[in-house]
């Protein structure tokens, strides 16, 4: 099956494409990348997106699910066209679509109980309307109704594509938040363990853009954070911020690591008198000493570290994450033959395809799931809609 996978993460800086070709032998799949392109959010609708997740009006969420959806259909449509294919020729569309609030600690409502939510917006009926293909979307919720945190749920992807017989594996993907996946050698995906460790590329892009009054959207490369010095009081309170201690299942986004969070962080800059380039040495370092914290959660040795997502161009970031991870390799999606911009992507297309083949891809022990669920509401394309309804014409 050709599978065209849609991403926008809680960075909200686009919307990643990724078409690949999915083939099940077996109990596992394998993934034959075909293109890749990426929709770049103008900066003032990434500035729109953070403001919906954080105050959003009903009417403008309203209007932005719609709005998004007509840009995720581009996005599809610009990779179909990248690949030298036609809408005709893609079986299925899985798209996350946009984060703009998640609660998975949830809240108590007399007589039900705690209720966990999530809202993702890029309305599918609109992407399979645009481009006439069989569309799945709205992957977390479902978990959730089964008592998980809908997150994180790439880990079942990084297992398909970084298992190892003989050596175990911590896959790291620095996005707008962090997330660990565990893989231990020779392991099942029961085996796998997976759960948010905290910041990422928000926290920093947020500092950036803060600092420079908008003109520079994000420290590209880490190339400010490395003129910095290290300011390690600022570095040990916030490794005391309470998600680092919370125990997995664990998820998390820009509840907690915002802009409220920036603006304290902002704030200590400022009674600290540290310079901007110290700020990002301290948050770039912070990144990648939460990231280590996690090996507390995982019951043994690693061989390999994994990296992967946006942050994996952050040298600050990269070289901190060598310091806390050696004597193990810390190696790149793309040394190990994946592409960092492409695989999340990637992952919900393995995630639709999966849902259309009825396989549970949620993975109970990472996000507490009662059991293994069917993900992904689907949204009929043009094409299924005419095969399966004899009122229609044609």
């Amino acid at each position: 099956m050709k599978i065209v996978g849609l991403m926008s993460g809680t960075s909200a800086d686009g919307i990643d494409a990724a078409l690949v070709s999915i083939v099940r032998r077996g109990s596992r799949p394998t993934i034959t990348p075909i293109a890749f392109s990426t929709v770049p959010y103008p900066r003032a609708l990434q500035q729109r997106v953070v403001d919906l997740s954080l105050h959003g009006q009903v009417a403008e969420i309203c209007h932005m699910n719609a709005y998004l959806g007509e840009l995720f259909a581009q996005a599809a449509l610009k990779v179909i066209r990248t690949a030298k294919y036609q809408p005709a020729d893609i079986h299925a569309i899985g798209s996350h679509g946009q984060t703009i609030h998640h609660l998975p600690q949830g809240r108590r409502e007399s007589g039900t109980g705690l209720i966990r939510s999530t809202l993702q917006i890029g309305e599918p009926a609109v992407i399979a309307e645009r481009t006439g293909i069989t569309t799945v979307a709205n992957f977390r919720p479902r978990d959730m109704a089964a008592g998980g945190e809908g997150a994180p749920l790439v880990p079942y992807a990084h297992a398909v594509a970084f298992s190892h017989a003989r050596r175990t594996r911590l896959v790291v993907n620095i996005g707008g938040i962090s997330n660990v996946t565990y893989l231990p050698a020779g392991g099942e995906m029961a085996d796998v363990r997976a759960f948010d460790t905290g910041p990422g590329n928000m926290v920093l892009d947020a500092i950036m853009q803060e600092t420079t009054n908008g003109k520079r959207a994000y420290d590209a490369g880490g190339r400010w954070a490395r003129k910095g010095t290290i300011h390690q009081p600022l570095l040990t309170e916030l490794m005391s911020h309470p998600f680092l201690t919370r125990r997995p299942p664990k998820s998390t986004g820009r509840e907690e690591f915002g802009a409220p969070l920036v603006r304290r962080l902002l704030a200590k800059q400022k009674k600290a008198r540290l310079s901007r380039e110290d700020l990002l040495a301290t948050c770039a370092a912070w990144t990648a000493e939460a990231i280590g914290s996690a090996r507390r959660w995982v019951p043994g040795r690693i061989d390999d570290v994994i990296v992967g997502g946006g942050g994996v161009s952050n040298q600050a970031i990269m070289t901190s994450l060598r310091m806390v991870f050696a004597p193990a390799p810390v190696l790149t999606f793309d040394e190990c033959g994946w592409s960092s911009k492409a695989f999340e992507a990637t992952a919900f297309a393995l995630l639709a395809h999966d849902v259309l083949h009825g396989h549970c891809t949620n993975v109970p022990q990472v996000t507490g799931a009662r059991h293994p669920v069917l993900l992904g509401s689907v949204i009929p394309g043009n094409g299924e809609i005419r095969r399966k309804n004899r009122y229609l014409p044609g």
